[in-house]
C-alpha cells in the first residue's frame, strides 16, 4: 500500500505520553518550541569492560509552556539527575526522562544525568568489539537515526542542533577520536583524559565518539589534515596510501564545487566492525565497515572505485547533510540522493575512475528500477510519522532514484545553474536545518523557473515511466517518429517530462554506424519528433542514449533483435552497457526465455573488453543461477547443463587472461561461484591443497590469498564435498580473525544439513549470539538449490515472524529479508498472503518484505513459464 503525502499543518500542541517509547514528528515539533540553545557536556569513564559511566550536562533556554519534557535516554541505570542544581528523583521509563514544566525556568537551564549502561552489540549506540585474534576492546558509536539517545542523555532529534563539548577517561594505550581534534591529553592514574573543544552547531546523529586501541595513520600533505584508523590486527590488510589519496582530491574537488570550504577541521576515517551499513557521515569521523573495505589480497579496480565512491559519498555530506541538515526524518532521502549523486560526479571527475556513471547505471540505478517497479514501491519523498519508521523507506529508491532523478535535473537546467543553486542553499542555510522547499527554490531561483510540478511528479509521486518509440519507414526514410511514454501501472498513472538523447544507428558492411542524435523534451503520452523525418530507416534506435533520463527502454522490435545479435558492434561502453541490460530485464519481464539469454551470454562474454560491462554480464548471471536451481523439475535437465557451462565458460576465461590479471580473478571468482559439479569441486579441492595450479592464480611460490581459501571452502561445504566440513575447522584455525570467524559461520551454514540448519535457525530465534554472526548466517542459511532444507522450516519460519518482529528493524531487515521462505511455486505464494493477511500485527518494514518476495516469486515463475516457450 502506497503512503500517501501529507502537506496539512502538523499538531504540535499533541505532548509526550508516558507509555511512547519512539518520537513522532508532532513531538518533536512540539518540543522543538519548548527549548532552543541547546549545548552538551559529556563526560565518559571507558575501561574496555561491557558497561561505560557517563555524565551528560544539557544546557538550553526553556521557552515556556506547560508541556512536560522529554530527555532521550536509552536503558541507562541513572545514579544522579540534577536540574539547575536540584537533586531530584527522575521520571523515568527507559526510554526517556520526563521532566514536568514546574521544574524548569523560563530561560537558561542545565540538566545533569549521571548513569551507567551497556554498551550496544548489535551496531548501534556506542558499540563494543573484542577482537578475537589479541582480545584487543575497540569502542565505536552510530546514531542514525535516533540512536544516539544509546549512548548519552539528549534531545534526540535533528532538528535541535547542538554544540558539544567532551571529555573521555581510556586507558592508556587507546586512542579517542570525535568530531573535533582533542587540544589536550592529561595522565589521570592509569588513564588519561581527552579533552575534546566545543563543536560547531550538529544534529545529534552527526556527533560521534570512537575509542580503543586503533592503528594511526596521518597525511598532512593535503589542503586538511587527514587521519586513517582502524583495528591492530587488521592494519596490513590497509592500504592508507589509496585511502588518502581518495580523500584529498575529494576534499579538492568538493571546496570547489560547492564553493565552500570544507566546513570542519580535520578529516578522520576509521574502518570499524561489525558496522550495519557501509559507512557513516559522522561530522569529521566517518566510520566504514570493515567487512567491505579490508581485502586479504591485492584491491581490485571494482574495489578500489567502490572505495573511492563510498569516500566521496560521504565526504559530500560533511555539506549537504551535516553543515545543512534536514529538519525531520522525512528529510533523510535528500540527503543520501544527493551524497549518491555527488559520490558519482566527484568519483568520475577526481579520480581515475571516470566510468562512475556507467557503474552507477549498471548497479544502483538497476536496484531502483527493480524495486520502483514492485507493488512496494514509495515515492521519494514520504511522510515519517516517527522515529520507529525513519528507516522504513531508506532503500534504492532513496538512494539511487533520488540521485538519478537529481542527475536528470541537472541535465534539465543546465550544470551550471544546478551548482549555483546548490551552493546558493548550502551557504544560505549553513549551520541550520533545511526542507526540502528550501532546496527546491534554490535551484528554482538559479534556474528562473518554476519547479513545483516537477517536484511533485518525481518526488511526490512513484513508480517508473517506460518509453517507446513509434516509428515508420517509407523508401527506406523515416516518414513518422514519435516517442511514447507509459504510465507505471494503473494505479500509479503519473507521466513525467523528462529531457533525453534519441540515437540512430544503422547497420552496414559489418559495422553499426550513428546516424544521429537530437536532445527531446518529452511528457504526457506521446512526443513527437519532426527533426527525425527523413532520416534513414535505423536498425536500432535507443531513446535514452547516455542515460540521461530515470526511465526504463522498452525496444521496438527491429532495435530489439539488433541489441539481441550485434551487440559486439555498438562501440560507445554506456549504450552497449544499456542494451546488456534491456535483454535482461527481457527475461525478467518473461519476453525473452532465459535459455535465449543465456546463449547470447556464452557467445559475446567472452569477447567483451570492458571490464566495468562483464561484471554487469557476471552479475545476471548470479541471478540467472537463482532461476535455474528453480527450474527443477521441468527443466532440471537444462539447468544442470547450463551451471555446468558457466563454469565451464569460466575456468576456460580464467586461463585464457593469465596475462591480465584482474580479468583473470572476475573469471576465476566466477568460477568458485558456479562450481557445482564433482569434476569442478574436485578441481578446487586441488587448488586448495596445492596438488594442481593454475597460472597466475595459484603456483608453489604463489599460495591461494585467504579470501579465495575461504570462498572455495565455502563452495566445497555448499556442495558437501567429500571430508568439505573439516576444512572449516581446520581453517578457522589457520585464520582466526573476526572475517575468518564469519567466513567459518557461513561455510557451516551453508552446508545442506538439516541438523546445521536447525542449530543455527535455534540461535537466530534466541538472539542470543553477537548480531554480526547471526547476519552472516542467516545470509547464507539456505542457498537457492536447497529447497528441500528451506521447505522443512519454511512454515515455522513465518510463524515466527510476529515474535521476531519485536527485536526490532535491525534484527528483521536481515531476518525477514533472508529467511523468508522462496520457493518459486505457487504453494509459497500462498503461504506468504496467508502470513499477510492473518498477522496485521507485523510492522511495516515486514509486511513490505514479505508482499516484496511474493512478487519476486511471481516473475520466478514467470521466467519458468517463459522457457517453456
Amino acid at each position: 500500500m502506497l503512503a500517501a503525502c501529507s502537506h496539512q499543518p502538523l499538531d504540535i500542541q499533541k505532548p509526550v505520553q508516558q507509555h511512547d517509547v519512539y518520537l513522532t514528528q508532532q513531538q518533536a515539533e512540539l518540543r522543538s518550541t519548548q527549548v532552543s540553545g541547546v549545548s552538551y557536556q559529556l563526560h565518559f569513564e571507558l575501561d574496555g569492560s561491557e558497561s561505560f559511566s557517563a555524565t551528560s550536562v544539557v544546557n538550553f533556554t526553556f521557552n515556556g509552556g506547560n508541556q512536560p519534557l522529554r530527555l532521550d535516554l536509552n536503558k541507562a541505570k541513572i545514579h544522579q539527575v540534577l536540574v539547575n542544581g536540584t537533586r531530584l528523583y527522575p521520571n523515568y521509563n527507559d526510554q526517556y526522562i520526563l521532566f514536568s514544566s514546574r521544574l524548569l525556568i523560563r530561560g537558561e537551564n542545565r540538566i545533569q544525568v549521571d548513569f551507567t549502561r551497556k554498551h550496544s552489540t548489535n551496531g548501534e549506540g556506542l558499540h563494543r568489539f573484542v577482537d578475537p585474534v589479541d582480545a584487543k576492546v575497540y569502542l565505536y558509536s552510530h546514531f542514525e537515526p535516533a540512536a544516539a539517545q544509546q549512548m548519552f542523555a539528549l534531545f534526540d532529534q535533528p532538528d535541535l542542533k547542538a554544540n558539544f563539548e567532551l571529555t573521555v577517561s581510556a586507558p592508556k594505550d587507546w586512542q579517542v577520536i570525535s568530531s573535533m581534534r582533542e587540544d589536550s591529553i592529561s595522565t589521570q592514574d592509569d588513564n588519561q583524559l581527552w579533552h575534546f573543544p566545543t563543536t560547531p552547531k550538529l544534529s545529534p546523529y552527526n556527533f560521534s565518539m570512537h575509542a580503543g586501541p586503533y592503528h594511526v595513520w596521518r597525511d598532512n600533505s593535503g589542503k586538511y589534515p587527514m587521519r586513517l584508523l582502524a583495528r591492530q590486527s587488521v592494519a596490513k590488510q590497509v592500504t592508507p596510501n589509496d585511502w588518502f589519496r581518495y580523500t584529498d582530491k575529494g576534499l579538492r574537488f568538493f571546496d570547489d564545487y560547492f564553493g565552500i570550504s570544507y566546513p570542519f577541521k580535520k578529516y578522520d576515517q576509521l574502518l570499524v566492525p561489525d558496522f550495519l551499513y557501509g559507512a557513516m557521515e559522522n561530522a569529521a569521523a566517518i566510520t566504514f565497515a570493515e567487512g567491505r573495505f579490508l581485502h586479504k589480497s591485492t584491491m581490485t579496480p571494482a574495489q578500489k572505485q567502490r572505495l573511492a565512491g563510498v569516500i566521496m559519498h560521504e565526504m559530500a555530506h560533511q555539506w549537504f547533510g551535516n553543515l545543512v541538515t534536514m529538519k525531520w526524518w522525512n528529510g533523510l532521502w535528500l540527503n543520501e540522493s544527493f551524497a549518491s549523486f555527488m559520490g558519482t560526479l566527484a568519483t568520475a571527475e577526481a579520480t581515475e575512475f571516470t566510468n562512475a556513471w556507467r557503474s552507477f547505471y549498471s548497479s544502483s540505478k538497476q536496484s531502483a528500477y527493480a524495486l520502483d517497479s514492485k507493488v512496494t514501491t514509495h515515492p521519494i519523498e514520504v511522510p515519517v510519522s516517527s522515529t520507529a519508521n525513519a528507516f522504513d523507506n531508506i532503500d534504492a529508491i532513496t538512494y539511487s532514484k533520488g540521485a538519478a532523478t537529481l542527475y536528470q535535473l541537472q541535465h534539465l537546467l543546465g550544470k551550471k545553474t544546478f551548482r549555483n543553486g546548490v551552493s546558493q542553499y548550502l551557504t544560505k542555510y549553513s549551520y541550520q536545518n533545511a526542507e526540502l522547499a528550501d532546496f527546491i527554490n534554490s535551484l528554482a531561483l538559479s534556474a528562473n523557473r518554476d519547479l513545483t510540478q516537477w517536484t511533485d511528479q518525481w518526488l511526490y509521486q512513484a513508480g517508473v515511466n517506460t518509453i517507446s518509440v513509434d516509428y515508420r519507414c517509407q523508401s527506406n526514410k523515416i516518414s513518422h517518429f514519435q516517442l511514447l511514454q507509459a504510465p507505471a501501472s494503473k494505479i500509479l498513472p503519473t507521466l513525467r517530462e523528462q529531457k533525453v538523447l534519441i540515437s540512430l544507428f544503422k547497420k552496414e558492411q559489418g559495422e553499426l554506424f550513428q546516424l544521429t542524435q537530437k536532445p527531446v523534451i518529452y511528457k504526457g503520452k506521446s512526443t513527437p519528433v519532426p527533426s527525425l523525418i527523413g532520416q534513414k530507416c535505423p536498425d536500432l534506435i535507443y531513446p535514452n542514449t547516455d542515460d540521461l533520463g530515470y526511465v526504463k527502454v522498452n525496444l521496438d522490435k527491429r532495435s530489439f533483435e539488433t541489441a539481441k545479435n550485434d551487440l559486439l558492434l555498438i562501440h560507445d561502453p554506456l549504450l552497449r552497457s544499456m542494451l546488456w541490460q534491456s535483454l535482461w530485464d527481457s527475461v525478467q519481464d518473461g519476453k525473452l526465455g532465459l535459455d535465449k539469454y543465456l546463449g547470447v551470454v556464452l557467445v559475446n562474454a567472452p569477447k567483451e573488453k570492458d571490464y566495468t560491462i562483464l561484471r554487469q554480464v557476471i552479475s545476471s548471471l548470479y541471478q540467472s543461477r537463482y532461476y535455474l536451481s528453480a527450474m527443477t523439475p521441468e527443466h532440471e535437465k537444462y539447468a544442470n547443463m547450463a551451471l555446468k557451462a558457466m563454469a565451464q565458460l569460466s575456468i576456460r576465461m580464467t586461463m585464457e587472461f593469465s596475462h591480465d590479471p584482474v580479468r583473470q580473478k572476475l573469471w576465476f571468482n566466477t568460477y568458485i561461484n558456479f562450481a557445482s559439479h564433482p569434476d569442478a569441486l574436485k578441481h578446487l579441492y586441488s587448488l586448495l591443497f596445492g596438488e594442481s595450479y593454475l597460472a597466475g592464480i595459484t603456483s608453489a611460490s604463489q599460495p591461494l590469498d585467504q579470501d579465495t581459501r575461504w570462498n572455495i571452502i565455502y563452495q566445497l561445504n555448499r556442495y558437501d564435498f567429500p571430508n568439505s566440513k573439516v576444512l572449516i575447522t581446520l581453517e578457522r584455525q589457520r585464520d582466526q580473525s573476526d572475517s575468518g570467524q564469519k567466513s567459518a559461520i557461513a561455510a557451516e551454514a551453508v552446508r545442506p544439513e538439516a541438523e546445521i540448519k536447525r542449530k543455527w535457525l535455534s540461535r537466530i530465534y534466541a538472539n542470543t549470539v553477537p548480531f554480526s554472526k547471526l547476519r552472516t548466517a542467516m545470509n547464507n542459511l539456505y542457498p537457492s538449490e536447497q529447497k528441500l532444507l528451506s521447505d522443512a522450516t519454511a512454515e515455522e519460519r513465518l510463524m515466527k515472524l510476529v515474535e521476531l518482529d519485536k527485536l526490532g528493524s535491525v534484527y528483521m531487515r536481515s531476518f525477514a529479508a533472508q529467511l523468508t521462505p522462496k520457493s518459486c511455486d505457487q504453494a509459497n505464494i500462498r503461504a506468504l498472503e496467508h502470513t499477510l493477511e492473518s498477522q496485521p500485527q507485523l510492522s511495516h518494514l515486514t509486511k513490505r518484505i514479505l508482499a516484496e518476495t511474493k512478487q519476486v516469486q511471481q516473475r520466478c515463475i514467470l521466467v519458468k513459464e517463459t522457457m517453456k516457450g
